[in-house]
C-alpha cells in the first residue's frame, strides 16, 4: 500500500548576510519533509523489503518533488540537491535507506530538475526531534564546492518509534562568498588528469 503519511513539512531558509557581509544574491535552501508510518513496523526482521519499497517510494518521491518545485518556482531554479531519511528507534537504518535509495524515489527529483549528479544523502536512526541533515551538491557538477551545503532541521514530534522521516533538499544558489575553489583546481595542482582523476 502507498506510504501512510502522518504529516508533511516545508522548510525554507534564506541567508542574506554571511560572515557579517551581505550576500550578493541571497541563498535559498528548501527542504520538503514527510513523516510516514514505517511500513515494516511490528513485523520483526523482514527479509524482502522490496514489496513495501515499490509501494511507498514512488509516491513519496513524487510528493516531495512537487513540494520542492513549488517552493523553488520550478525545477530549472534548483541548483543544489540532496535527500535524507531518519528511521525511528524501533526500525532499522535499512528501512530508511530502502525508501530513498531506489530510482523509483530519486528519479522523480532528478528528472524534474534536469540533474546529472548523484543525489547526496544521509540515512540514520533517531528519536523524535533528531537532527535531519540533508547534504547538497550541484545537480550537474559534483566538483563545484560552492554548492556543498547542508540543510539542518528537526521535526519536534518525529520520527516516532515506528515512523520514518523522509526528505528532499534543494538550494537556489551556492554559499555566499564562497572562496575555496573547486576540486578540479586541487586535482590539477596534484598532477591528476582532469579527464581521468584517478590517474597521476
Amino acid at each position: 500500500m502507498p506510504a501512510e503519511i502522518r504529516k508533511t513539512l516545508l522548510h525554507v531558509e534564506t541567508t542574506r548576510i554571511e560572515g557579517g557581509k551581505a550576500a550578493p544574491v541571497p541563498l535559498k535552501m528548501i527542504a520538503a519533509v514527510a513523516v510516514i508510518r514505517n511500513p515494516w513496523a511490528g513485523q520483526g526482521f523482514v527479509e524482502d523489503l522490496r514489496p513495501a519499497i515499490l509501494d511507498a517510494a514512488p509516491g513519496l518521491g513524487a510528493l516531495l518533488t512537487e513540494m520542492v518545485l513549488e517552493a523553488a518556482g520550478g525545477g530549472d531554479k534548483v541548483e543544489g540537491y540532496g535527500k535524507a531519511a531518519i528511521v525511528g528507534v524501533n526500525g532499522e537504518v535499512e528501512h530508511a535507506s530502502g525508501l530513498i535509495h531506489t530510482l523509483r524515489f530519486g528519479n522523480h527529483y532528478r528528472e524534474a530538475v534536469g540533474a546529472k549528479s548523484y543525489l547526496a544523502f544521509t540515512n540514520t536512526r533517531g528519536p523524535a526531534n533528531a537532527s535531519l541533515q540533508i547534504p547538497l551538491m550541484d545537480k550537474n557538477d559534483g566538483g563545484r564546492r560552492s554548492h556543498y551545503l547542508t540543510i539542518q532541521l528537526s521535526v519536534a514530534d518525529a520520527p516516532g518509534p515506528d515512523e520514518i522521516v523522509v526528505a528532499l533538499g534543494a538550494s537556489i544558489g551556492g554559499r555566499p562568498h564562497h572562496r575555496i575553489g573547486d576540486r578540479y583546481q586541487d586535482l590539477k595542482e596534484l598532477g591528476h588528469d582532469l579527464e581521468n582523476p584517478a590517474s597521476v
